[in-house]
């Protein structure tokens, strides 16, 4: 089964109020998910929007192409530069705890990443945009664990 997710995060400052937005499409199927977090990063609600995206996935073995406007995290993944972060257990990078969540999730598909140009008019990413602001903005704003402990910035 062909699973295609579109995924966007955004921040209000950076760090600051922050949120993701992910569109799910495979088939007939469609789904949209978005959370705002009182106090994160851009790089954290990128990451974090594929990360959801993928433990939404209600069966494992899927074939998963994942558009993101994030070059920190397509490249991390397809440029293998998380292979290298994982043999240093992450000493001195950031988002550990999100990377680490991102490893237990990606291996039950397989996973690949794609690069689009952010605000160019591409409408699956500029709705992801649309949820991910909306999020960031929206009074009921999760805490971010990982960022506000301080552990993994």
């Amino acid at each position: 089964m062909q699973v295609k997710i579109y995924t966007d995060g955004a921040a209000r400052g950076n760090p600051g109020p922050g949120g993701y937005g992910v569109l799910l499409h495979s088939g007939k199927h469609y789904k949209e998910l978005s959370a705002g977090y009182r106090k994160t990063t851009n790089n954290r609600m990128e990451l974090l929007a594929v990360i959801v995206a993928l433990e939404s996935l209600k069966l494992n073995g899927l074939h998963v192409t994942i558009f993101t406007d994030s070059k920190y995290v397509c490249d991390a993944i397809e440029k293998r530069w998380l292979d290298n972060w994982q043999k240093i257990n992450f000493k001195g990078k950031k988002n550990a705890d999100l990377w680490q969540r991102f490893l237990k999730i990606a291996p039950k598909h397989y996973v690949s990443m794609r690069w689009i140009k952010g605000h160019a008019g591409h409408k699956e990413n500029e709705r992801c945009d649309v949820l991910a602001t909306e999020a960031a903005d929206s009074a009921d704003l999760l805490i971010d664990e990982g960022f506000e402990s301080g552990l993994y910035n």
